[in-house]
């Protein structure tokens, strides 16, 4: 195992750089960079990395390229690094090719009537989380979310929320926590002390809470509590305003919320980690440079995803070198810091590869095809040199590897993601917590066998945003099982203008893509969906609704479809649209 420094060799600069964990693209060019304001380029990343930053967040991108993509970061480092991601759907739900899970809330759907199973699948959706996180180089899962959500119109938290019942989250929760830890990645609850019951993005704005202790108490905080209990490693901060607490800081700067309820009330010795700092809760209110500043003063260990990484640091320092906070308060944080990754580095032979620090490390120390594949990446010419001729550099480190079997190991790694059995729960889950009703039955019809035979069948499919769908391709259920039936699609989102035909007159299988997401601002139906819900109500062409995300944009139609039959599902990847959309047509048989 490389093992880690000791603290007092390491200068203030060093022990402050430890606490920022950066964001980076998980893809391996600049070119495919998408958030170029929050994500560096190649070159910067690895300056950052140099410095000594303590970790990455990776978006974006494939599992495997995430496993390249680690193992790279890791290479660059003197000391390991924390690699998290917001995998709290799987890592499918970031990473392409790997296992994509329910939102949480499909689990609290089955524990109303099922605690035990729902406890099983909360388990194994821990697990296999974990296991295919570490087997791509992520040592950090940034879940599960412990947020209550008793508040329908919460646009960012949601179904991301196993409910809104306060024992159930706390029990599932635990259960996810526990399944995760067969594994040796770190987990993190968030978002502390609860996001749970707002109406507004703190990805935008400022939420406030208005509830007293005594609420706080009974709904807010029990689910962070048994979250501590199960051991869960690290507890992130919301970015909310709680005057009842404290009536001048967000939660994320707040020493009384942070320090006093959740170090010394509530017991917690884990890490502290901020929320993003580039979110418009922050980001719009306090400086780059005084937003972390207030951030460790409050009590905060790491801080997540800075404005300015390299700028965050030296004001920390300034702010131990003038008094401001102590070097015991830095210290302290480095210590919890170490302790978490001592926790993550040791070999796990049994339970996948090693860990992604001891590949980089490998990589770095013998020059094996890490050097080739970041000249690849990087698109650099000359840097062979560094190595020699392509015999001594290229040809003999790829032999090396081949020999010594230790990037061959990582690339094993790669196909311990997506196992059957993984899917088999997904599938498990989706089954479980579905909906299906209605007593009309969908016209039979068979697949139209050229254009001239169409009946005149739409599927007319409504998402948010067209752009930003990774659930939606030629392929995918939602397109492909209605055009086995015979139906043509029609696609749509919040930017599609409405426009009716005199005849417009199509039976209409309407499937709606609904559920809150971070900077979207609202968490239900757009207007185009809803215009066009009235439009084939009123005209009697809704033939059926399937509903994609949201179980309160359902429970906001149902009222208005008496007979009509309809299916609902917690998910909206293809997985989800398969079992949803094969449950409503095998009601036409």
């Amino acid at each position: 195992m490389r093992s880690l420094p000791n603290l007092d060799s390491l200068s203030l600069t060093e022990l402050v750089a430890q606490m920022l964990v950066v964001r980076a693209s998980g893809y391996l060019f600049d070119h495919q960079i998408l958030y170029p304001s929050w994500e560096p380029t190649t070159d910067k990343l690895k300056r950052l990395v140099e410095l000594g930053v303590g970790g990455a967040i990776l978006l974006g991108g494939s599992a495997a390229e995430i496993a390249l993509k680690t193992q790279q970061l890791q290479s660059w480092a003197t000391i390991p690094l924390l690699i998290a991601a917001d995998i709290e759907e799987g890592v499918g739900q970031r990473f392409a090719g790997a296992t994509w899970f329910p939102p949480p809330m499909a689990i609290g759907a089955i524990a109303s009537h099922n605690l035990s199973l729902a406890q099983t699948y909360a388990a194994q959706m821990g697990a296999v989380t974990a296991q295919e996180a570490l087997a791509i180089g992520i040592n950090w899962v940034l879940a599960p979310v412990v947020d209550v959500n008793n508040n329908p119109d919460n646009p960012v938290i949601n179904v991301r929320s196993f409910g809104d019942n306060p024992a159930i989250v706390s029990q599932l929760a635990s259960a996810y926590i526990q399944g995760a830890k067969s594994y040796p990645v770190l987990t993190a609850a968030k978002h502390f002390p609860g996001h749970g019951d707002t109406a507004a993005d703190s990805h935008l704005d400022l939420p406030v809470i208005p509830h007293s202790p005594a609420r706080l108490a009974e709904i807010e905080l029990p689910p962070f509590q048994a979250a501590i209990a199960a051991g869960v490693d690290a507890v992130m901060s919301a970015h909310l305003l709680i005057p009842s607490w404290d009536a001048e800081h967000p939660a994320t700067l707040s020493s009384h919320i942070l320090t006093q309820q959740l170090r010394q009330n509530m017991g917690f010795e884990g890490l502290i980690v901020t929320d993003a700092l580039v979110m418009g809760a922050i980001a719009n209110r306090y400086g780059a440079n005084e937003a972390p500043v207030l951030a460790v003063e409050a009590g905060a260990d790491i801080l997540l995803m800075p404005v300015d990484p390299e700028g965050a640091i030296q004001a920390v320092c300034t702010a131990v070198e003038t008094g401001r906070i102590s070097k015991e308060r830095i210290r302290a944080s480095v210590e919890r810091i170490w302790k978490a990754k001592l926790q993550v580095s040791g070999e796990n032979r049994e339970q996948g590869a090693g860990t992604s620090w001891e590949q980089g490390r490998k990589t770095r120390e013998r020059g094996e095809t890490g050097e080739t594949r970041e000249r690849g990446r990087q698109g650099r010419q000359g840097r062979g040199g560094d190595r020699g001729d392509k015999g001594e550099g290229g040809d003999k480190g790829t032999r090396e590897t081949r020999e010594t079997g230790e990037t061959g190991e990582t690339r094993e790694t790669i196909f311990e993601l997506a196992k059957p059995e993984a899917f088999a729960v997904v599938n498990e889950i989706l089954s479980a917590s579905q909906v299906v009703g209605g007593n009309v039955p969908l016209m039979p019809v068979m697949p139209a066998q050229s254009a001239s035979e169409s009946q005149n069948l739409r599927n007319l499919i409504v998402v948010d945003e067209l752009l930003g769908c990774d659930f939606l391709h030629r392929k995918a259920p939602a397109i492909a099982l209605p055009t086995l039936h015979g139906y043509t699609t029609q696609l749509c989102d919040r930017h599609t203008p409405v426009v009716f035909e005199t005849d417009d007159d199509c039976p209409t299988l309407l499937q709606l893509f609904i559920r809150g997401n971070p900077f979207r601002g609202s968490a239900g139906i757009a207007q185009v969906g809803q215009v066009w819900v009235k439009k084939l109500l009123a005209s009697g062409n809704l033939q059926a609704l399937v509903v994609y995300g949201s179980p309160y944009v359902l429970q906001q139609l149902l009222p208005m479809l008496p007979s009509i039959p309809y299916a609902f599902s917690y998910g909206q990847m293809p997985t989800a649209q398969a079992v949803s959309l094969s449950a409503l047509f095998a009601r036409s048989i």
